[in-house]
């Protein structure tokens, strides 16, 4: 009779041409897997499904750790990591302030930004800015704590969504 496989081993475990001669023979009806090669993948009677690797409870593990490692980054850093909406964004700290600023994504932002810091004499030591589709975030390393009348004219700034400072 004509066997049905269902194999759940990695691909270099399995003996691609004897799978696909016992497939072309006749002898295997169907032949299912999740690490299909080229050639398997494109075979008759092969149904390849997506790997799902993540579901072992090792890799539900790790993904926990790495989701809190990276949040806390946020949190500690501003930096922003695998983020579904938000761009990637990481700056190593150089100042002794850093403003972490969510924004549209429109001309003239960082400009805006800028002129800001400077008409309150307030230095940039670093900066980086990274946008996605409509949104940009920008992370600025400055020399000095900020106040709150300068927080407040950033957040006045049009198209300005979030002003988030952390101290060093």
């Amino acid at each position: 009779g004509q066997g049905r496989v269902i194999n759940r081993a990695r691909a270099g475990l399995v003996n691609a041409e004897g799978r696909l001669a016992a497939l072309e023979s006749g002898r295997v009806a169907k032949y299912v897997t999740d690490f299909p090669d080229d050639r398997i993948a494109t075979a008759r009677n092969v149904i390849a499904l997506p790997h799902l690797g993540a579901s072992t409870p090792e890799s539900e593990e790790n993904c926990a750790v790495m989701a809190v490692r990276q949040l806390q980054d946020y949190l500690l850093n501003g930096n922003i990591r695998n983020s579904v909406n938000m761009p990637g964004v990481a700056l190593e700290w150089s100042g002794i302030a850093r403003l972490c600023l969510i924004h549209k994504n429109v001309p003239a932002m960082l400009t805006q930004i800028m002129t800001t810091l400077s008409d309150d004499h307030i230095n940039v030591e670093n900066m980086t800015n990274k946008s996605k589709q409509d949104y940009a975030y920008t992370m600025v390393d400055v020399n000095t704590r900020l106040t709150e009348e300068a927080m407040g004219e950033l957040r006045a700034i049009p198209n300005m969504i979030r002003v988030r400072v952390l101290n060093h």
